[in-house]
């Protein structure tokens, strides 16, 4: 290979007007009429040729292989009926006819599932950039169109861009389209999901207007079912029953027509809603003011979710001060609006070493049974007045107290301690610095005792968990009808909070036992919990106060079962890592406690849509000249065509799709030399400048004549 190239010493406006200036001279010296205007005009242009710099290159050239990529979708949209043997059968011809072509070669681009949907645009726009444009002679793309990365779509390419789709004329398919679905709601507060039949592609005239049957479950319940007509919205109300995940599960069965539709994976989707508590309401009652009045105060004032009504009784009825009535201050307790009127606002009710002093009514306290017994809870923090003839055991509430005094008081120091039962529950399960069952505590790692407790026996179902001073039941727990009851038969705990001897877990242990009677999930007893991590991988956590656990009975979203054993993880807990082998809705069970939970899309984001289409790619196509063929009117044939030129088209074989070669190449052995060395470009400008004198002198007309 050789061409001329240049190196200019000067920028090239400069050389450019130095020819410029040669030629006006040499045109005003002919205008002048002087003989050696034409060696004027060559020496200017001489000079400003010797500043251009002109040289010769020689080397040998290697000419490039055109590339074509080939992109193959391979996503699971692709495998639905008859698209994969169409891509087989695309990719393997076209691959024979550009191996056929001198000078080609395939880039070959294979585009799997993502989480995503299916990239298409990201992977061509990588091919893209991955090769030099000069070098591409075409894009096919064999592929159902169905893109979830449209915009990603590069505006242009250097070469022409075909897509080859899969798919039939005569696909339809019917999904269910979730428009809005909330991810939480207030607990007993219905919440709102709005959804529709979508119909696509050449769906049947039998189906066309067929309603379609929706089957609607809750955390796996009985399914309630409604018939939607296709295209039209719906909005249906669920209510989240408890705190924690909601499952809703909403489900269609396949429309029977003589071809049925490509697929039922979008024919069920699975919604999680978040049951969460609007305002955790609590009514705390205190008998008299003590030193430990305002520990359970302090506590609910603490958190930002509780909203706490608290009366203290300063002045019982039975006080005789002589006080004029119109000289008090004290306001007038609100008992019939509290427990007539408002009480099912509440969501727990605590009595702070309170006494039966006739401030409340007899009806009172049956409707407070009655509203634990429909749901509510009850925490009772007894002092010395549990074991008098004041205490809540004589009332009408006792009927539901987790356990009856005897009357005797312990006034001797103790150390809470907790039982086998309470190592299980989840209210005094791994609290800090627990003394060991045995009682050969670690140094430093216990707590500090308490100094008065009453003497209860409790209800042969109620809970145990902590003990004091011979080991008599210091904490009680007991569950009435819906409801929850919980006894303290110590007012001491106010120690652990001044730091005596020690001090030991307040807070948390009276957290936990007034989120236990709210029925926070996270303190359940009998529990099933999953942990989803690494997509389809759980960690499922039985909590529960049997010595064993499990197996658990998994059911499939196809119907199949399997069993999946638990290994002990603590005491009362129990665990297992299982994988699933897809994403759908799944039930775990054991004979207590089922649990429902959906892992991955119940209808992945591949199969939302599923009727090939092209229309992503129709302006990339429509810019750079290429087309769109349908396999299932036959394999295009390859051939070559010009830049610029229209690349596809139809013939007598059949359609047809082009590439444009391009004349790539590389240079090999570069030599660079002047066309002239210096001293010979003044040389030359001398020798036009002395002909040109010598013309217009006298000497040279004479030899002339």
């Amino acid at each position: 290979m050789n061409a001329l190239s240049f190196d200019p010493l000067l920028p090239w406006p400069f050389v450019g007007a130095v020819a410029l200036l040669a030629l006006m001279i040499a045109a005003w010296s002919l205008w002048r009429g002087l003989r050696g205007w034409p060696w004027r005009g060559l020496a200017g242009l001489a000079a400003a040729a010797a500043l251009a710099g002109p040289a010769l290159e020689s080397g040998i050239r290697n000419k490039l292989p055109d590339i074509v990529l080939l992109l193959e979708d391979r996503s699971a949209s692709q495998s639905l009926p008859g698209r994969a043997a169409q891509t087989d059968a695309a990719i393997e011809e076209v691959t024979r006819q550009i191996d056929a072509l001198p000078d080609t070669e395939i880039r070959r681009v294979s585009l799997g599932d993502d989480a995503d949907g299916t990239l298409l645009g990201t992977a061509l726009t990588r091919a893209l950039a991955a090769e030099p444009a000069s070098r591409v002679a075409g894009v096919i793309a064999v592929t159902d169109g169905l893109a979830h990365d449209a915009p990603m779509l590069p505006a242009g390419a250097p070469a022409p861009v075909h897509v080859l789709r899969t798919g039939r004329p005569d696909d339809w398919d019917r999904r269910l389209v979730i428009e809005e679905a909330p991810a939480y709601g207030l607990i007993g507060e219905p919440v709102t999901i709005r959804l529709r039949i979508e119909d696509q592609g050449a769906v049947p005239e039998e189906i066309a207007d067929r309603p379609a049957r929706l089957r609607i479950s809750v955390d796996g319940d009985d399914a309630q079912s409604v018939d939607l007509p296709p295209g039209l919205s719906a909005e249906l109300q669920v209510t989240p029953e408890h705190a924690g995940q909601n499952v809703v599960s909403i489900a269609f069965d396949a429309p029977v027509s003589a071809g049925p539709e490509l697929t039922d994976r979008n024919n069920a989707a699975a919604i999680q809603i978040q049951g969460v508590h609007d305002r955790l309401r609590v009514l705390l009652v205190s008998g008299e003011p003590h030193a430990g009045e305002r520990t359970w105060r302090n506590l609910l004032k603490s958190d930002a979710n509780v909203d706490l009504i608290h009366f203290t009784i300063l002045r019982p009825p039975d006080k005789m001060d002589a006080v004029p009535v119109n000289e008090m201050s004290l306001i007038a307790f609100p008992t019939q609006e509290l427990f007539m009127q408002r009480i099912n606002d509440f969501d727990l009710i605590i009595f702070d070493r309170y006494r039966v002093r006739g401030i409340l009514m007899p009806q009172y306290f049956d409707n407070i049974r009655r509203y634990v017994e429909e749901g509510g809870a009850v925490l009772v923090a007894a002092g010395p007045e549990m074991s008098s003839v004041e205490s809540l055991n004589l009332s009408p509430l006792g009927g539901i107290l987790p356990a009856r005094p005897t009357g005797r008081v312990y006034d001797r120091a103790f150390l809470p301690r907790l039982t086998e039962e309470g190592q299980r529950h989840p209210v005094t399960a791994g609290l800090t610095g627990a003394p060991s069952p045995d009682g050969r505590d670690a140094a430093g790692d216990s707590w500090g005792r308490w100094l008065r407790m009453s003497q209860v026996v409790p209800n042969p179902r109620a809970q145990v968990v902590m003990t004091g001073a011979n080991d008599e039941p210091l904490l009680v727990l007991d569950r009435v009808g819906e409801g929850r009851v919980a006894m303290l038969t110590s007012d001491q705990v106010w120690l652990w909070g001044r730091g005596f001897e020690g001090g030991g877990p307040q807070l948390e242990l009276l957290r936990r036992i007034a989120h236990w009677s709210m029925k926070e999930p996270e303190l359940e007893e009998e529990a099933l919990t999953a942990d989803v991590s690494d997509g389809l991988t759980v960690t499922l956590t039985r909590r529960t106060l049997d010595a064993a656990a499990g197996p658990l009975t998994i059911t499939l979203p196809g119907g199949k079962t399997e069993m999946l054993p638990l290994a002990q993880a603590g005491p009362g807990r129990f665990t297992a890592r299982w994988t699933a082998p897809g994403p759908g809705l799944y039930r775990f069970a054991d004979d207590q406690i089922t649990r429902v939970i959906a892992l991955g899309p119940a209808s992945p984001r591949e199969f939302e849509e599923t009727v090939a289409s092209a229309e992503a790619f129709a302006p990339l196509v429509e810019a750079t000249h290429g087309g769109v063929v349908r396999l299932s009117d036959g394999i295009p044939r390859l051939r070559t065509v010009r830049e610029g030129r229209p690349a596809h088209g139809q013939g007598v074989g059949g359609e047809w799709i082009g590439i444009t070669p391009r004349d790539a190449a590389t240079v090999s052995g570069m030599t660079h030399r002047p066309l002239l060395p210096g001293w010979g470009w003044l040389a030359l400008i001398a020798g036009l400048g002395l002909a040109g004198w010598l013309a217009e002198g006298r000497g040279w007309p004479r030899r002339a004549a």
